[in-house]
This record gives structure tokens, sequence and C-alpha cells, in this order.
């Protein structure tokens, strides 16, 4: 990036573009989808946000930092939170979405949806390939 990395707006805001995975750019690089960010009425950066699917690879090693651990080794209980806060996150509005964090949590897809039905049946909801059977 161009722009001093030092401007305390750029530094207020960072941990949110990190926290989201995104990218800090100059705003003269600034494509598309960009989002340009203005100070006192002068463009300071620009923010290049992840796409869908490199959002859920950055939550999922986010969720591995905060646990210390790789999610496969995680318990049962602690399996059940990640995905609760996954879906809180829109995780499994992602296309195979399921499949990644099932992969991530070594458990199979059907596991993490008896997760999400677990959760929708205290809500009154159900998901997944067998929400409509009875």
């Amino acid at each position: 990036m161009t722009e001093p990395a030092d401007h305390p707006f750029v530094a207020a805001v960072k941990p949110l573009v990190d926290a989201m995975g995104g990218e800090m750019i100059a705003p003269g690089s600034a494509e598309g989808d960009d989002v340009v960010l203005s100070w006192e009425g002068r463009e300071v950066v620009a923010v290049r946000l992840p796409h869908l699917s490199d959002s859920l690879d950055h939550l999922l090693a986010e969720l591995e930092r905060r646990h210390g651990m790789p999610l496969a080794e995680l318990d049962r209980k602690t399996k059940q939170s990640v995905v609760r806060i996954l879906e809180q996150r829109g995780a499994f509005s992602v296309r195979h979405g399921v499949e990644t964090v099932a992969g991530a949590l070594g458990v199979s897809r059907f596991t993490v949806y008896n997760y999400l039905n677990r959760e929708g049946a205290r809500e009154g909801t159900r998901r997944g390939p067998a929400a409509g059977r009875e």
C-alpha cells in the first residue's frame, strides 16, 4: 500500500480488515468491488474484501488459532460450539460450506448437519438433507 500505514484511520480499521480476511490497498489501486474509505474528505485507504470461500478458510484458521489446536482435535462439545459460531457468521451459505467445515472438524457432513439440527431443535428449525423427512 502506498498510503502511510501510520495514518490513524488506517490503524483504526486494520484490525477489522484483518478479522474479515480483507486486504488494505492504496485508493488509486481500487477496482470494482473494493471499498474506498475516506477520512476528513480525503481518500485514505481502500479495502479489498475476500471472496466468500476465502472468508470461510479465514474463519476456520482464526478458530484454530483461538483454540490453539487443529479443529479436528477438539472434543465434541467444542466442535458443536464451532459449528454454532460458523453458522452465525454465515459459513453454511457458502457453496460446499458444510463439506469444508466437516473436513476441518474431522467429521462427516452428516455430523455437521446433526450439530446444526441439534441447535435448530432448540430454535424450532431444522437444516440439512433430512430436514424435510420425519
